[in-house]
């Protein structure tokens, strides 16, 4: 009897032993199949968002393109500005805070007794940094800031009769230029500027950008500032002409750079993870 019910059991352990094999063998491939489906989509995850690399590289490219389009157009205005016919009316000074780059035309007489001067500055040549500069030896100088009391209006202004190497800042150096009597003048109505990062604060009689509001107020004139045209200039005296107009415009060497940049990164992803092979 005992005999008998040993071969009845048997079978039903060797059953029981085969199905829990058989759920082993699932668990592992359910395991291994869980794996696989987690690295792919870590993988697939990875990819896409590396793809923002060569995307958002080419759209600063493009950014850059419509950038120098837009310096362009206004460094042709500043141009168109500054060459227009000059407004010869009575000053106002509300309505020249609105007039920047315009050209105004002054008579009056200048007062060299209360000059000042900004700098150091280089020498602008048709508006921009000139070769001459280095011609004449010398690497920078100071703008002359006169005021200058209107003939026709009880006002006197600020005028930056222009440029002067810095061992003619002394009027002294050049009596010879400094123009005595009454003149006509053309001027490029100019505003103030904020102090650039990392420039020094103002000092009276040597500033180093354009106060007007302070300027006028130590000087005793209006708040108006006008640069004399390089017509203006006279022997020994400062270089007139000093209006900038010109912009850097580097727009084309930075959205190159960005193109460049997008190019390859884009070429890296395509390689590592559309045509599945190794970068090197």
């Amino acid at each position: 009897m005992p005999f008998f019910r040993l071969s009845i059991r048997r079978p039903q352990q060797e059953q029981t032993n085969r199905a829990g094999q058989c759920m082993l063998q699932n668990m592992r491939y359910v395991s291994a199949t869980h794996n696989i489906s987690h690295k792919n989509s870590t993988f697939s995850s990875m990819k896409w968002f590396l793809l923002l690399v060569p995307t958002t590289t080419f759209g600063l490219g493009t950014w850059q393109v419509y950038r120098r389009k837009w310096k362009r157009q206004l460094i042709a205005d500043l141009k168109a500005r500054t060459s227009a016919a000059p407004y010869n009316h009575p000053l106002d000074v509300e309505e020249l805070s609105r007039m920047e780059y315009h050209p105004v035309c002054v008579r009056g007489h200048f007062d060299h007794s209360r000059e000042l001067y900004i700098g150091p500055r280089t020498l602008l040549v048709d508006g921009d940094a000139g070769i001459t500069t280095h011609k004449r030896g010398v690497q920078s100088g100071y703008h002359v800031v006169t005021p200058f009391h209107l003939s026709d209006q009880d006002m006197t202004i600020l005028v930056n009769r222009g440029w002067v190497p810095a061992n003619q800042k002394n009027p002294n150096t050049r009596r010879a230029g400094q123009v005595e009597g009454e003149v006509e003048i053309v001027g490029i109505v100019r505003l103030g500027e904020k102090r650039a990062p990392f420039t020094p604060e103002n000092q009276p009689h040597t500033w180093f950008y354009r106060d007007v509001p302070r300027m006028a107020k130590m000087a005793g004139t209006e708040a108006v500032f006008l640069d004399a045209k390089a017509e203006t200039t006279v022997p020994d005296g400062p270089i007139g002409g000093q209006t900038r107009v010109t912009l850097r415009d580097e727009h084309l060497s930075y959205s190159l750079t960005w193109y460049g940049l997008s190019a390859a990164t884009g070429f890296m992803w395509y390689r590592l993870f559309i045509a599945r092979r190794p970068l090197l």
